[in-house]
């Protein structure tokens, strides 16, 4: 309001012109308060969760539990969706594309390190369209065998499998999967010949499997423990640098005559790097106390998971590093997509 004293000095019109603006300004400044009240408030709606495989395999494991446990802080549910298809590429484009900043990803080795090296063209840039938000979970890989098969350790793999060049069949997630890359791995090392059939998912792949359809796969251990404690499958090796708690009876690959050998499967939120950064920033922050509490770590480990959340920088760079592992043992597998030729 004007002061009482400018106020009797000037025409009975202009006092009430200033009052009116004096108004206008204040009103102008409370209806700006719910704008950003509003923007403060993001996510204004629940956020969807998209996992760019079928259900049934680790991937699926991981993203519940961080889902689960961001919607108890971050102001709103968090809901997986499971979109399979082209190795990940499909999911991956419909989040790159997706404009409502509620629609993030659960990136992992396959989309991030391995389709960009067996794709001639990719509908997605693994590092351009995305922001890296938080590392959530390394998986450990583990090599199973059907219980039928007269294996009981990696060694008598090998020399089963070399004495039936080509006759074996080792089934994956797909072309490109992180269990297709860890038995080409295997293959490569052991200079044995295996043929590979490709799957839409670890779920169809794992039925398949145990009904003896398939001799062998490896996958991320969360998928497989239960079958393997139940006896319709048996793990002969594991991928990681030491024994799992899980299975201390079953020796490493590393232990088994391949000195260095290691292979994990990885899992980590992406959002499309479009959003603006405060959306970002917060999700970061809520991603990462997410993968850092005490129920997600328990939960991973029930299923010989491991819990990371690191920061975006850091996964970035992991990323980055992954990127330069893979693609030589790409090209040296010859690894190329479903109908390449």
């Amino acid at each position: 309001m004007p002061s009482p004293t400018l106020s009797a000095s000037l025409p009975p019109a202009l006092v009430r012109r200033r009052t009116l603006l004096t108004g206008a300004a204040a009103a102008s400044a409370l209806a700006a308060l719910p704008r950003a009240h509003a923007q403060a408030a993001w996510p204004t709606k629940p956020l969807r969760l998209v996992v760019p495989f079928a259900p049934g395999g680790s991937s699926e494991i991981v993203a519940r539990a961080v889902a689960a446990e961001m919607a108890k802080t971050i102001g709103q549910n968090v809901f997986v969706d499971n979109k399979p298809g082209a190795a990940g590429n499909i999911a991956m484009q419909e989040v790159a594309v997706s404009t409502d900043e509620h629609t993030l990803i659960l990136g992992h080795i396959g989309t991030l390190a391995v389709n960009p090296y067996i794709f001639a063209r990719l509908p997605y840039d693994a590092n351009r369209d995305f922001a890296p938000i938080t590392l959530v979970s390394k998986v450990p890989s583990l090599y199973v065998v059907h219980p039928d098969l007269p294996i009981k350790t990696l060694a008598d793999f090998i020399a089963y499998a070399k004495a039936r060049p080509g006759q074996l069949n080792y089934g994956s997630a797909g072309n490109g999967s992180a269990g297709h890359l860890a038995f080409e791995y295997l293959k490569m090392v052991s200079n044995t010949f295996m043929l590979h059939v490709p799957y839409r998912g670890t779920g169809p792949m794992l039925t398949d499997l145990m009904a003896g359809r398939l001799q062998a796969a490896s996958v991320g251990a969360p998928a497989l423990l239960p079958f393997i404690k139940a006896g319709k499958l048996r793990c002969i090796a594991t991928g990681t640098a030491q024994r799992l708690p899980a299975l201390p009876d079953v020796p490493t690959v590393a232990e088994q005559g391949f000195k260095g050998f290691e292979m994990t499967q990885w899992y980590g939120l992406m959002a499309p790097s479009k959003w603006p950064k405060a959306h970002l920033a917060k999700l970061e922050a809520e991603a990462i106390k997410a993968a850092r509490s005490t129920l997600v770590k328990e939960k991973l480990a029930q299923e010989t998971a491991l819990a990371v959340g690191n920061t975006s920088a850091e996964f970035d760079a992991f990323i980055k590093s992954e990127q330069a592992r893979w693609k030589p043992v790409i090209e040296r597998a010859q690894i190329k997509p479903e109908g390449a030729g």
